[in-house]
């Protein structure tokens, strides 16, 4: 069972410009004192870039914190297959974070015209907290900013 009030989600740009372990380190701080706050599910999306980066943090913090879950949420089953542009690594990364999650969950069978804001919706339908990685106002991020904004979620910009 998951609970809004005690979930977060990520939302974040595929190309990171900052730092990696910078970036790393400023999302492990912020999501560790929401865990400090009583937060104990954390989903993200299972993109490339901020996705992963995120599940990195939640996979580590779990050492710390073992209550902690990583859920993700992905559009269709092997997704990375659609986009054409996953490296080898990038896979296996993913594929790392399914076996380490809490919970997978797919939001379709297949690839549909709008499946990636279909997740991103589902994303933000079940959380409460938003953090976000957000640097331009277009593309998926910032429509799922935007959707966690009206929705009432606390939105945390670290870019």
């Amino acid at each position: 069972m998951i609970y809004k009030e005690k979930t977060v989600c990520f939302t974040g740009h595929r190309l990171l410009k900052e730092n990696q372990d910078i970036l790393f380190s400023t999302v492990y701080d912020t999501v560790e004192l929401l865990i400090e706050n009583g937060y104990l599910y954390f989903c993200t999306g299972g993109a490339r870039g901020f996705d992963a980066l995120a599940a990195e943090v939640i996979i580590s913090l779990k050492e710390k914190y073992p209550n902690i879950q990583l859920i993700l949420i992905l559009p269709f089953q092997n997704h990375y297959e659609h986009e054409k542009t996953w490296g080898t690594e990038e896979i296996i990364q993913l594929e790392n974070h399914k076996n380490k999650a809490s919970r997978v969950i797919y939001t379709q069978d297949a690839y549909s015209r709008g499946c990636y804001y279909k997740r991103d919706r589902q994303l933000v339908d079940i959380s409460s907290v938003c953090i976000a990685y957000q640097y331009k106002n277009s593309g998926g991020t910032a429509y799922t900013t935007k959707y966690a904004v009206k929705n009432g979620l606390k939105v945390i910009n670290i870019k």
